[in-house]
């Protein structure tokens, strides 16, 4: 083979080796979400603010996560979203005696979730982000509702 054969392909080799590298599809944010399988009666009145479309309710779930925002989106969708930050999850940590760190909140409006560490924002209508740094949406567990009980699970 010729020496400009040989630094063609090697060329060649290297940038199709950059590009492979450069396309990583991986669209999951960098949290551990666990595993989640629960339900819940979101017309109990241990529930009541789910009654209404718009309503939101905390909802704690195993270990590491820190916990599911339920949003009642419909009359039959509600969404479940995980409270851990997508956008440097662990920056606001303190111990105050144990380990505690940031939770996405639900604003006044009932409509955004909030990170009050790093004032991302996200739409509880589908998880995108609003607003700041992250460049993740929240994530989201699958929801079935049967008109009596919500499952949710991942």
């Amino acid at each position: 083979m010729a020496p400009k054969t040989i630094s063609f392909v090697a060329l060649f080799s290297l940038l199709s080796l950059l590009f492979i590298i450069s396309c990583d599809n991986n669209d999951d944010p960098p949290i551990d979400i666990g595993y989640v399988n629960f339900y819940i009666y979101p017309n109990s009145t241990e529930y009541l603010p789910l009654n209404s479309i718009g309503g939101y309710a905390y909802v704690t779930a195993n270990e590491p996560s820190r916990g599911i925002i339920i949003y009642r989106a419909s009359l039959e969708e509600f969404k479940a979203f995980e409270r851990t930050p997508t956008y440097k999850p662990d920056s606001c940590c303190v111990y105050e005696p144990v380990l505690k760190c940031t939770r996405l909140i639900v604003d006044e409006s009932a409509l955004f979730a909030v990170d009050t560490c790093t004032s991302s924002r996200y739409l509880l209508l589908d998880g995108s982000v609003v607003e700041g740094p992250a460049s993740y949406p929240m994530v989201q567990y699958n929801t079935r509702f049967d008109g009596d009980v919500l499952y949710v699970f991942n």
